[in-house]
């Protein structure tokens, strides 16, 4: 099924981008003000991103797939919206524990979908397929 490719493709990119956010920030700590500036905008495209993968787990989740999907990706959405706010109110006793969560949700989900099971065809489309 294309959804679970999907899923795979868009969980593989969230968690890639998510890793590059810490290096980012290690970068910025280390005297390059540049960093921060990618820092930024990217946090918010990771948030974009983790939508996204919200949409696409959830039609993954509606033909076959398990509720797993969309539930953990909601739960790292609303985690990266809640980080977003601890930047910018430079909170970072809290953005910066919640970061290394966040990583590790986002790396093991995208890790989780690769060994995720292609949901079983419903009798009725395997019936249709036989059929024609």
């Amino acid at each position: 099924m294309k959804s679970l490719a999907a899923l795979r493709l868009v969980a593989a990119t969230h968690a890639i981008a998510v890793c590059l956010q810490p290096i980012l920030a290690g970068i910025y700590l280390n005297g390059s003000g540049g960093a921060l500036r990618i820092h930024e905008p990217l946090g918010l495209a990771v948030t974009v991103t983790g939508l996204f993968q919200l949409l696409v787990a959830t039609i993954w989740w509606r033909s076959g797939g398990r509720l797993l999907a969309p539930v953990v990706t909601l739960l790292i959405v609303l985690g990266e919206g809640f980080q977003v706010g601890m930047g910018y109110s430079r909170q970072l006793a809290l953005h910066i524990p919640l970061g290394i969560a966040l990583v590790a949700a986002s790396v093991a989900f995208a890790f989780w979908t690769f060994t995720a099971a292609q949901p079983a065809s419903s009798p009725r489309r395997r019936r249709t397929e036989v059929a024609s």
